[in-house]
């Protein structure tokens, strides 16, 4: 099993709200966070309304920002949200960006 990850100590603040400032990636983040585990590149397309390339996009963006991890297990790339490493070095954000997108989702 290979882990893709990121460090997040050489991030700066400025990619993070970057990654976090698209409506698909949110999406995406928001998608993960319900779940409350790792969920399959595949389960994201339906729900975000996008094709596999842009998905793969997005999620590189994540991913190379820091705020998803990949794992692989066999041919499948298993993703989660790195809440408590987000945590650990941007304290608050991802909470208030998540309770952000599900305050949004109910006004809609």
């Amino acid at each position: 099993m290979e882990n893709l990850e990121t460090d997040l100590r050489s991030v700066p603040l400025e990619k993070i709200l970057y990654a976090l400032s698209d409506e698909t990636r949110l999406k995406i983040i928001s998608i993960i966070d319900e779940a409350g585990g790792e969920l399959p590149c595949g389960s994201f397309a339906e729900k975000t309304g996008v094709t596999k390339p842009t998905l793969s996009h997005h999620l590189a963006i994540l991913r190379e920002t820091g705020v998803v991890a990949t794992r692989m297990e066999g041919n499948q790339k298993l993703n989660t949200l790195r809440k408590k490493e987000m945590s650990r070095h941007f304290p608050g954000l991802l909470e208030l960006v998540l309770k952000a997108v599900r305050k949004k989702r109910k006004r809609t």
